[in-house]
């Protein structure tokens, strides 16, 4: 499973961020896959969908509110050596499942994972931290934090 540290926290999470003007979801997941990992990836299929409808965020001065979700892909390496960006990102790492456990990794990314490392459908949450279905196994992550809105 590819991660990558935090710049801001030291924590390890999946390779994500928004969606820009005119891309797509899955195009995201592969450009931020890319900018924060030094790795090309291939989408090869849905593995969950996070949305909390307990988690708002509210912007006062610009008058807007955002209900964050976060949209995890299953994808293939194509090409590339892990690296950080230095950026947001201060490394880049391939892990097995069995050295998850001892990473800083926050509760919700670790649930994620956790999803993806068990066989199963695609995971779909409803807020309550416990999706219907489970994904298999996850090696792309994208967060979308706009209220429905892919931009």
């Amino acid at each position: 499973m590819l991660l990558v540290r935090r710049c801001d926290t030291g924590d390890w999470e999946l390779p994500g961020g928004h969606v820009d003007p005119g891309e797509s979801a899955a195009g995201a997941a592969v450009r931020e896959t890319a900018e924060e990992s030094g790795i090309t990836v291939e989408i090869t299929g849905l593995a969950g969908i996070y949305t909390d409808p307990g988690h708002v965020i509210a912007d006062p001065r610009a008058g807007l509110v955002r209900q964050p979700f976060a949209v995890c892909f299953h994808a293939r390496p194509l090409c590339g050596s892990p690296a950080g960006d230095q950026v947001e990102t201060s490394d880049a790492r391939w892990f097995t499942a069995g050295d998850i456990p001892a990473l800083p990794i926050r509760p919700a990314m670790r649930l994620r994972i956790g999803h993806a490392l068990t066989p199963a459908a695609p995971a779909i949450s409803a807020g309550t931290g416990h999706p219907r279905a489970r994904p298999r196994r996850l090696t792309c992550g994208y967060s979308q934090p706009d209220f429905l809105n892919l931009r």
